[in-house]
């Protein structure tokens, strides 16, 4: 069975073979590495292509630099998408950039983490929390 995931570099789709874990993954347009999983600084249109095209869970936080919060919960992000490549997708969306995309998803406080799964919101969370918790949150939904 083949799962479509969204490249972290090129952005454009590969459809590659499910596996309970992976060594090697290289995208199919570009053939950087698919297991490079670090947070990729989104947009509204880099958000869509994800949710409409990833198979996988889709993890979306969105910040502001002005945030502290925001600012000690970012390296926590970071560990938890590192610890699950081509398990889940982690994007980070600056709110101040996208109001109208913060607006769309009643973003009311931030931090704000949004799961997103066969295009659609499922579940979110508010507040600041640690890698380890952020992990057990997204494995939920694998």
């Amino acid at each position: 069975m083949n799962i479509n995931v969204v490249c972290p570099h090129c952005l454009e789709v590969s459809s590659i073979e499910k596996k309970e874990s992976y060594s090697e993954e290289n995208c199919t347009q570009c053939g950087e590495s698919l297991l490079d999983s670090r947070p990729i600084d989104g947009n509204a249109n880099i958000l869509e292509n994800f949710i409409t095209n990833s198979d996988l869970p889709v993890i979306v936080d969105f910040w502001a630099p002005w945030c502290g919060p925001c600012i000690a919960m970012a390296p926590h992000f970071e560990l938890a998408a590192m610890a699950m490549p081509l398990q889940a997708q982690f994007l980070k969306i600056n709110n101040d950039d996208e109001q109208t995309l913060g607006s769309k998803l009643l973003i009311a406080s931030i931090p704000a983490v949004l799961v997103f799964k066969e295009g659609k919101e499922i579940d979110r969370f508010v507040g600041a929390r640690s890698s380890s918790q952020i992990k057990e949150w997204v494995k939920q939904y694998l």
